[in-house]
């Protein structure tokens, strides 16, 4: 299983972070299979990092082998989505782009990929790119978005991407993240909607 991430896929959260914005292709980057955490086990904050910082987004699950697939087929590889926190240790992000170096560490550390509840693309009765998703923290929505403000949408990411890599079945994809994003602290309570169903629902520990 891959966890394949897309970066700075959102005009507002790239200028909220003082990104450069891209718009000829989209950033990928992965984060390892020991980076999942689901079942809404708790996530404890690394000593390693004294920023740690959410970042909700659509989570697409991969449901059929496929290489080089084109754009116009490309919606027959999911039919799975949920709400997903991508964990960013942003102090640790920022040395690493300031020394020209990979950042993966900052983002594909044990337990970053945190995923709701799986669920049929048919359950919310519109297409993909139609969706709004929030995040609470505390009972208050701290981030919020809509798929058709990604600058990449998710069957170009499925072309672009399977050039590369072959997609297997299980795979998962993050699609960005919108502005809005902000440091966890200890007794968090996050939860995440696609619409208005709730999917996600964890602790920071």
């Amino acid at each position: 299983m891959k966890i394949i991430c897309v970066g700075m896929n959102y005009t507002a959260h790239n200028k909220e972070l003082q990104n450069t914005l891209n718009t000829t292709e989209p950033v990928i980057f992965m984060k390892s299979d020991a980076a999942l955490l689901k079942d809404g086990k708790p996530f404890y904050i690394p000593d390693f990092s004294s920023e740690m910082q959410y970042e909700a987004e659509i989570v697409v699950k991969i449901n059929r082998l496929g290489k080089s697939i084109a754009r116009r087929f490309a919606h027959r590889y999911y039919d799975e989505i949920t709400i997903g926190i991508d964990m960013t240790a942003r102090d640790l992000q920022r040395k690493f782009r300031k020394n020209g170096l990979p950042w993966e560490l900052c983002k594909s550390f044990d337990y970053s990929a945190v995923v709701g509840d799986f669920v049929s693309l048919k359950n919310f009765n519109k297409e993909i790119h139609q969706l709004d998703f929030h995040l609470d923290i505390d009972g208050k929505v701290v981030q919020s978005g809509h798929t058709n403000q990604m600058i990449f949408h998710v069957d170009e990411i499925i072309e672009y991407v399977s050039k590369f890599m072959t997609l297997k079945i299980g795979d998962l994809i993050f699609t960005g993240t919108p502005a809005g994003v902000g440091n966890v602290q200890i007794n968090n309570h996050l939860q995440g909607f696609i619409e208005e169903k709730k999917l996600l629902d964890f602790y920071i520990k």
